[in-house]
């Protein structure tokens, strides 16, 4: 029996970028905006933040923003970040701190989606980290733009200790840690079965938008090109979905996200 209890989808951010960031050889000149997503799970057994957003400092802060959202260098610019998007504003909504955090997942190590983790950390979470090894390798490298060195650190300099995770497992009954790479090397999503509806399948960056699925397209920045690797991940989450009866949530898409429940309002 699952242990999930219900689900809340966190706007961390919004994002406005070209399409082809999202939908690999398409798009291009179309400018779209997009939701910078995490997902709070609340369970009989504590509460799992997948993903955690970009860091408010680098966002907001004059200098940290020219230094890695340089419009003369990056692609994307920088995200708009609020304060009510950030994590701790979102979990004292719900009565909640970052304390009361148990596991962070991690779906991948870009800066959109890791950047949170040195905030809660301040704020006094100590969270265990999950990653894959494959992620986690791959980030370390370098060879990854969209992976910002600094947000792997805690304020002291010291590396974050991640718990690192080789394929697919179970973080606890019902929610289940799904490999969907290609848009990195160690992508996962999750999949979630609530105790009332349908089970929730969180596609993460594997699909940004509902026409990734569709047209089954691959995002559009892959790690080392691996369009083909990208594809087969969104069709075996399609499968997933199929099988479990599960609806499969693609991570970017704002009409999608316009659908879901209003904050505070949860899914079950």
């Amino acid at each position: 029996m699952t242990q999930a209890l219900r689900i809340w989808p966190l706007l961390t951010a919004t994002h406005r970028y070209e399409k082809t960031i999202s939908t690999f050889g398409r798009g291009l000149g179309q400018m779209i905006d997009a939701p910078i997503l995490a997902y709070l799970v609340e369970t009989k057994n504590g509460r799992i933040l997948y993903d955690v957003g970009c860091d408010h400092r680098k966002i907001n802060d004059p200098i940290q923003r020219a230094r890695y959202y340089d419009p003369t260098t990056s692609v994307m610019g920088a995200p708009d970040m609020r304060e009510e998007h950030r994590l701790p504003h979102h979990l004292a909504r719900l009565g909640l701190t970052p304390l009361d955090v148990d596991v962070i997942f991690i779906g991948h190590l870009h800066f959109d989606h890791a950047g949170g983790l040195k905030e809660l950390r301040r704020c006094g979470c100590g969270a265990e980290i999950h990653v894959q090894q494959d992620e986690w390798d791959a980030a370390s490298s370098g060879e990854d733009p969209a992976v910002f060195a600094d947000d792997l650190i805690d304020d002291a300099g010291a590396p974050l200790q991640f718990r690192l995770q080789h394929g697919e497992y179970g973080v606890l009954p019902g929610v289940t840690a799904i490999s969907t790479p290609g848009h990195t090397a160690g992508h996962m999503s999750m999949l979630i079965e609530l105790p009332k509806g349908p089970p929730v399948l969180l596609a993460g960056d594997a699909a940004d938008l509902q026409e990734n699925i569709d047209d089954e397209i691959a995002p559009g920045t892959l790690w080392q090109g691996r369009e083909a690797q990208a594809v087969a991940s969104i069709r075996k989450l399609k499968a997933l979905a199929t099988e479990t009866n599960a609806q499969l949530w693609p991570n970017h898409d704002m009409a999608f996200y316009r659908r879901l429940p209003t904050f505070p309002k949860a899914c079950e």
